[in-house]
């Protein structure tokens, strides 16, 4: 193994870790901030699916604490619209390029995110149909970025439950996700022996820092938590619209 090898090991671990510290308290970021990270040195089919490996042992972990406030309707409806729009995402993954999409995404999640600062809240839980789009929305965006999080986040945590039960319910719908998704990529041939090795390889890091995060969560007061919440999106969205622009930069 060569000094550069090592360093990108490094780089990989430190990436993981942090992004699963956020994981453990706040129910999601791993995946945005983990793939954000770390395709500043690998391409996104590389990490993508060793990504999801880790949301779902991550998801495993924790889904013991907290399977009693999940709320289990408003995830099978918003599964649904994931299963019919994933597949679509991932053929976006596999044939064309992410940096314009990115961009979008940046620029409405930050939008939402401001909206939600300034005190916006929906006054009751989207019903079916709304619940069945934000799914659509997000399997989207997990097919093709490996990024189902935003539009889920939003979905909770402006409508009227719980901030226990939104973090439930999200933990619980990114492992039925993740799964989706992965089962979608396998014959794209994006999952091979690499993507074993690298999940492997962070794991560790992946379990220390869940660990970390969830035991901060349980002293969390819930208005704090949800400011976190929205400063965590806002800079996920900004580390994802800076990242796209330097990469547009740098293709032309």
């Amino acid at each position: 193994m060569t000094a550069y090898d090592l360093i990108l090991l490094a780089y990989g671990m430190a990436c993981v870790f942090g992004a699963a510290i956020v994981r453990g308290y706040s129910g999601f970021g791993f995946s945005l901030l983990a793939i954000t990270a770390l395709s500043l040195a690998m391409e996104p089919k590389e990490i993508v699916p060793a990504i999801f490996m880790m949301e779902i042992a991550a998801s495993l972990h924790l889904l013991p604490s907290i399977w009693r406030e999940i709320h289990w309707r408003s995830i099978a409806l918003l599964l649904v619209g994931c299963v019919v729009a994933t597949p679509f995402g991932v053929w976006i993954l596999a044939s064309v390029p992410a940096a314009p999409l990115k961009i979008g995404l940046a620029i409405a999640v930050t939008i939402a995110t401001f909206l939600l600062w300034r005190g916006f809240r929906l006054e009751r839980t989207p019903g079916p149909a709304a619940t069945i789009v934000t799914g659509g929305v997000s399997g989207l965006l997990n097919g093709s970025l490996g990024i189902a999080g935003p539009p889920v986040i939003l979905f909770y945590f402006s409508s009227p439950a719980a901030v226990n039960v939104g973090r439930a319910s999200m933990i619980a719908y990114f492992l039925g996700t993740d799964v989706t998704g992965l089962a979608f990529m396998a014959p794209h041939e994006l999952i091979n022996m690499s993507t074993l090795i690298r999940f492997v390889t962070f794991l560790p890091a992946l379990i220390i820092g869940v660990w970390l995060g969830a035991r901060s969560f349980r002293n969390a007061d819930p208005a704090a938590f949800r400011r976190w919440v929205l400063i965590i999106l806002f800079a996920m969205s900004a580390l994802t619209g800076l990242k796209s622009l330097i990469e547009i930069a740098q293709s032309s």
